[in-house]
């Protein structure tokens, strides 16, 4: 994942990126305020070759990069907009500055335990935040909330968190 201060140089370096490697392009969109983001995924060598080769041309414009070894299928489904949530339960929430840090921190958290990503919204009509909900056992959602935290503290770009133990069904019905 790279995003870039320049759309320009952004949808430049998401046409390097494909060419670069054996990946595929999960999403290159703009992102608020006129920043750029571009996911892709495959084999974490294709990944690396990619992304490098979009670090050239983007240089000076890039805010942010990440690159995740064995990426949870949830992640990548919840950074396209996919959900197959089957069960609500608790609510779990967590809000930041980066999106590169959502990204992250939603991974760390789906890998943590049974878990469902219900979104990952990233940058759009949300003043270039990005926020990850999700849901689960009380229990499970605290562990998972726990573990996007950690993975997050490099950055330290998590804005806020939060656990809903029983929220009402006509606020999932609205974050659906």
């Amino acid at each position: 994942m790279l995003e870039f201060t320049s759309i320009c140089r952004g949808i430049e370096a998401a046409d390097t990126m494909i060419k670069a490697g054996d990946v595929e392009l999960v999403t290159a969109k703009t992102a608020c305020p006129g920043k750029y983001m571009i996911i892709v995924t495959g084999d974490v060598g294709a990944v690396k070759a990619s992304v490098a080769a979009g670090e050239e041309v983007g240089k000076h414009y890039i805010v942010d990069r990440l690159v995740l070894a064995n990426a949870h299928p949830q992640t990548i489904r919840s950074v396209q907009g996919v959900n197959d949530v089957k069960f609500f339960d608790a609510l779990g929430v967590m809000e930041f500055y980066s999106l590169t840090s959502a990204v992250c921190a939603a991974d760390a958290a789906v890998k943590s335990g049974l878990i469902e990503l219900i979104e990952i919204r990233l940058g759009m009509a949300i003043g270039g935040k990005a926020f990850v909900t999700l849901t689960g056992d009380v229990g499970s959602v605290k562990a998972a909330i726990d573990a996007g935290r950690r993975a997050s503290m490099k950055e330290g770009l998590l804005l806020e968190s939060v656990v809903i133990p029983s929220p009402n069904k006509e606020l999932y019905d609205k974050l659906l």
